[in-house]
């Protein structure tokens, strides 16, 4: 193993800040500081150098503009941990995690909270990623959401305060902006060269791509793990309500324990207000919540790199929020990178530590100190298509995935060809649990679908959608679709989104007797099963009649073994997730209109084949039929 010396120079020079504020005086930028400190190489990647335990630790309160409509300006409280050494002689690359988590629910799977000396000044940071960075010369800042932990403001479920606190750290970092000590006094990150990195799972990752999605300077690369990128995809399917008033009543939660006591009761009645539950329909109020394509953000004002991870067994966020992410990123030439693993909503630190880990050290040392380690020209996309089966690839969906159509027949089969007349009804069961309605067998309660058996092994790449044309009488009504794939095989398992902590632990990085740095190993909680739902997915149907509508289901990436089938269930109420319409109308389902869209890497004779007639064998020629010549579907 190689070890190198570097001192290294950014291309970039970051100008003295100036003080914005009548508090203090500012602190002109060491002239003789270079721009980046000098790090120690080995194997190629930055290691421990600096003291963990006699680094800088203080914390700062950012200026803000009023956010929360009092009409006062926020100050956004700022943990920050730097190596000593370099005060003085170095500016830092920075690593930042914005919560709203840090005194409220905790970070990470053993629920760690920041802790404080009693002068106020920071003992503790959840997570690894001081531990871990600090000695390898970066500094890290762990940031109070606006109306969390000891910032003020309230809370505004992704809305704008909650992206503007973050970002207004950031602009800080970056020599802009102002910011204030414990005693008034005006502080610069003179320390700082300006070049931000942000990493957080779930809520943090939220945060992240918020603030990319504004533009930020300075913002280099984010790491969003488990995260949103659109709230209407998170707490909506289609016009679906899951849950009622979900906005206001997260603000609620993630505002405990909070240092700050403010009235947010304007706030939170604005957004109740403004959910528009009664309708599910995509108003301003989620606009200015969605980072892909919304009012006040969007993935073409994005300038940072992005390295997105995600569970393709996610029930909380959802996948869509990481494949039309990675989608639009694409499409506005964002550097990307992507992790997909099999589990739910849980941190690749807690299901491929030594993996993730080092992957995260590259990325990090490349993006934000320069250091040419080869990761930008490695695939940029690794997905687990089975538990610990991985595959690498250029670009997701894999390159080879192409569309196959199924279509419905009278005896509840699926099958290549032209779709047959005929209908197959069901009785809307607000009761109706995803158990019963996967269930082999008859059941009034929904539409059943099946597939012959898979001669060979099939992957599904991508996002599946399914056209339906459903018909009932309720003034407001819904559809619920689910992808299943039925054959007995170890999975990894829902419960506990997959995880299973051991009690065993392993250290990463170096430790303080407040702060350590071990955390419990954690594997996968495999488990053999008869079936497992692949995708799900839902759409709301107002008003009486006929509805041709096109659903899309969970984006996932998986291979489905030959000897297995795959089923489509369609039914109306969802227990526990959708009831639009609660009484038990009939439902019916127009099988001529209904077509299920895969997109599959592989040859196509790997399903059971329909029976293809003339004119199916003439679309084959224009690209609307899939060709059962395995010669043209590469593996």
């Amino acid at each position: 193993m190689k070890t190198r010396i570097l001192a290294l120079a950014s291309s970039l020079a970051v100008a003295a800040p100036l003080a914005i504020g009548t508090l203090g005086e500012a602190h002109a930028a060491p002239t003789s500081a270079i721009d980046n400190p000098p790090v120690t190489l080995v194997g190629g990647m930055t290691s421990p150098r600096y003291d963990y335990t006699n680094a800088i630790r203080e914390t700062v309160w950012v200026d803000t503009p009023d956010l929360d409509g009092d009409g006062k300006a926020e100050r956004i409280a700022t943990d920050i941990i730097r190596p000593r050494e370099l005060d003085g002689t170095a500016r830092v690359p920075v690593i930042m995690d914005a919560s709203p988590y840090y005194l409220s629910l905790g970070r990470g799977n053993e629920t760690e909270y920041k802790e404080y000396a009693p002068d106020g000044s920071p003992t503790k940071f959840p997570l690894y990623y001081d531990n871990y960075f600090v000695p390898r010369g970066y500094a890290f800042v762990a940031v109070d959401m606006a109306g969390t932990a000891r910032s003020t403001g309230c809370t505004d479920e992704g809305g704008r305060s909650d992206v503007e606190s973050a970002k207004a750290v950031v602009e800080w970092l970056n020599g802009k902006g102002s910011a204030h000590d414990s005693t008034g006094a005006i502080v610069q990150a003179t320390w700082s060269n300006g070049s931000t990195g942000m990493i957080g799972k779930s809520y943090d990752g939220t945060l992240a791509n918020g603030v990319a999605a504004t533009g930020v300077d300075g913002l280099k690369t984010i790491v969003p793990i488990s995260a949103i990128s659109s709230w209407y995809d998170y707490n909506r399917w289609q016009g679906a309500v899951k849950s009622r008033h979900y906005a206001s009543s997260l603000s609620r939660t993630i505002a405990q324990r909070r240092t700050i006591p403010t009235d947010c009761s304007s706030r939170l009645n604005y957004m109740d207000a403004n959910d528009a539950d009664a309708t599910g329909a995509h108003t301003d109020f989620w606009a200015e919540r969605d980072y892909r394509a919304g009012s006040l953000y969007d993935a073409s004002k994005v300038k940072a790199s992005v390295f997105i991870v995600h569970g393709l067994q996610d029930n909380n966020v959802k996948t869509m929020n990481a494949s039309k992410w990675w989608d639009d990123l694409g499409k506005q030439g964002v550097a990307r990178k992507m992790w997909l693993s099999r589990l739910g909503h849980v941190d690749p630190f807690d299901h491929d530590r030594q993996e993730w880990v080092t992957t995260l050290n590259r990325w990090f040392d490349h993006e934000l100190m320069g250091i040419d380690n080869g990761i930008d020209r490695e695939p940029a996309v690794r997905v687990e298509t089975a538990p610990n089966q991985w595959e690498t690839s250029k670009t997701w969906p894999t390159q080879s995935a192409r569309t196959m159509s199924l279509s419905p027949r009278a005896d509840g089969t699926l099958a290549l060809g032209t779709p047959e007349r005929g209908t197959a009804g069901y009785v809307n069961n607000s009761r109706l649990t995803e158990a019963n309605a996967v269930a082999l067998g008859a059941n009034p309660n929904r539409v059943q679908l099946l597939t012959g058996t898979t001669t060979q092994d099939v992957r599904i790449s991508g996002t599946p959608t399914v056209d339906l044309g459903v018909t009932h009488g309720a003034q407001a009504g819904q559809v619920s679709v689910m992808l299943v794939d039925y054959g007995a095989m170890d999975r990894v398992s829902a419960t506990g989104d997959g995880a299973l902590t051991l009690g065993t632990e392993t250290c990463w990085g170096a430790a303080t007797t407040a702060d350590d740095a071990c955390y419990k190993d954690v594997t996968r909680r495999l488990q053999s099963t008869q079936l497992q739902v692949l995708a799900r997915g839902w759409a709301r149907l107002d008003g009486p009649g006929q509805h041709d509508v096109t659903v899309e289901l969970a984006a996932n990436d998986v291979v489905v073994p030959a000897g297995h089938q795959l089923g489509l269930i369609v039914s109306g109420a969802s227990n526990g997730v959708i009831a639009v319409d609660t009484s038990p109308g009939m439902y019916t389902l127009d099988l001529r209109s209904t077509r299920l869209n895969l997109p599959v890497s592989g040859p196509m004779s790997g399903f059971a084949p329909g029976h293809l007639t003339a004119k199916d064998t003439d679309n084959l020629d224009r690209g609307t039929l899939p060709s059962l010549d395995e010669t043209l579907w590469p593996r």
